[in-house]
């Protein structure tokens, strides 16, 4: 399966998952998918992701619920191919006045924007999360 941008598809394939109340969902493997994923588990807004025992290119991906409720509420991508959004540490915003959570990918990896804060680096703003 040929996808142009993974971690769009994954974002979308998160969302129509949790529209139907799918306990788990498969995603494209990729580097940056798993990182992404990583910090969502950490987060708190996934249970849990592992390789795909059947295929290996695909990720599983447990969601999590709240009283049959999902967890995300809103997934949204920032930066995207055709038009890519960087930003310094001074100048990255609080998303959903600081319970969102912006994933941003720096020097450091791929982490949260308050552990971005936390070691003050900016880098690009790959998507929002509330």
């Amino acid at each position: 399966m040929y996808v142009n941008d993974a971690l769009s598809d994954m974002i979308a394939r998160i969302k129509n998952a949790q529209s139907v109340s799918l306990d788990i969902t498969k995603v494209v493997n990729s580097k940056l998918n798993a990182n992404v994923l990583n910090v969502l588990k950490d987060e708190g807004f996934i249970a849990d992701y592992k390789q795909s025992e059947q295929d290996n290119k695909f990720i599983d991906v447990a969601l999590k619920y709240d009283a049959g409720k999902p967890i995300i509420s809103e997934f949204k991508r920032v930066s995207k191919p055709g038009r890519r959004v960087y930003s310094k540490i001074a100048d990255l915003p609080k998303y959903f006045n600081g319970l969102g959570v912006a994933i941003v990918s720096t020097p450091k990896g791929v982490v949260a924007d308050h552990v971005a804060r936390e070691h003050k680096v900016g880098g690009e703003i790959l998507c929002v999360i509330f």
